[in-house]
């Protein structure tokens, strides 16, 4: 089941066949560690203390992240006794954020398994989503259990990011966090753009592969045929300067030179 939080925005902002860019944020962590907390704080501003912990549900809600919108997707997870049946957010999720409490060594144990988890999810496939380290519960500090310097080496041996935060009291770090999240997609998405195929096979005929040669007698030795081999036609994909080309002006101050001008192969889009 599917909610909608957020203000939606008007519809001359955004035209109808211009839809948003979406990123999914899956949250993963023990039960106790707030993860049902941070989601709703960070769509609603309030904060539950009570909930069913059972409860998996995913929430969307039109951001704004860095003046470019967002249709952000949270999937609130819930895990009876630690990662099981993960194949339903390790393929649709964007990011991970994985939540531990401060005040509960056991729930920090745990966040351990789930990046051991996202580690060999990471292996097996061609994409790296980025991961989240979160310590909720800072409004706890005077039962913490586990120090920030703990979290921070954790988060360095997963190459994860790292955040203590608090669901209780302070929204504008919450709301950072997952803004953070769409950040680290974007970034991840531009340093890893479509790979591009190398050949293309021309539309003719093939000349035969082998052609048998004869080889003339010497001093009575017998003769003999080989092979000439031929390679299929492959041609590249032609250059910039032989692909058609797109200019597009660039949105600069004019001046009295001429205005600058960008260059993209046709077919791709600008991010």
């Amino acid at each position: 089941m599917s909610s909608m939080f957020g203000k939606p925005r008007a519809g001359g902002e955004r035209p109808p066949q211009s839809p948003l860019t979406e990123c999914n944020v899956a949250i993963l962590g023990c039960q106790g560690s707030g993860k049902s907390a941070l989601t709703v704080k960070f769509l609603t501003k309030r904060f539950i203390s009570e909930y069913d912990p059972n409860l998996e549900d995913t929430y969307a809600s039109e951001e704004l992240v860095d003046q470019q919108p967002v249709l952000l997707k949270v999937m609130d997870t819930a895990d009876q006794d630690g990662p099981g049946n993960c194949e339903r957010y390790l393929r649709w999720a964007s990011a991970f954020l994985v939540v531990y409490s401060i005040d509960d060594r056991k729930s920090f144990e745990g966040c351990q398994r789930y990046l051991e988890v996202l580690t060999l999810h990471t292996r097996g496939c061609q994409r790296r989503c980025p991961v989240l380290l979160l310590g909720n519960k800072l409004d706890m500090e005077q039962y913490r259990q586990v120090p920030a310097a703990e979290g921070m080496s954790l988060a360095s041996r997963f190459g994860c990011l790292f955040y203590e935060v608090s669901a209780c009291q302070d929204f504008a770090g919450v709301q950072h966090v997952f803004h953070e999240a769409v950040r680290e997609v974007r970034r991840r998405a531009e340093q890893n753009p479509p790979v591009r195929p190398l050949f293309i096979t021309e539309e003719r005929p093939c000349p035969p592969v082998a052609t048998p040669v004869a080889l003339p007698t010497h001093h009575g030795l017998a003769s003999c045929t080989f092979n000439t081999l031929s390679t299929v036609n492959y041609k590249e994909i032609p250059s910039v300067a032989q692909a058609k080309l797109v200019t597009v002006k660039s949105s600069r101050a004019q001046s009295k030179r001429k205005a600058p001008t960008l260059t993209l192969l046709k077919g791709f889009k600008i991010f």
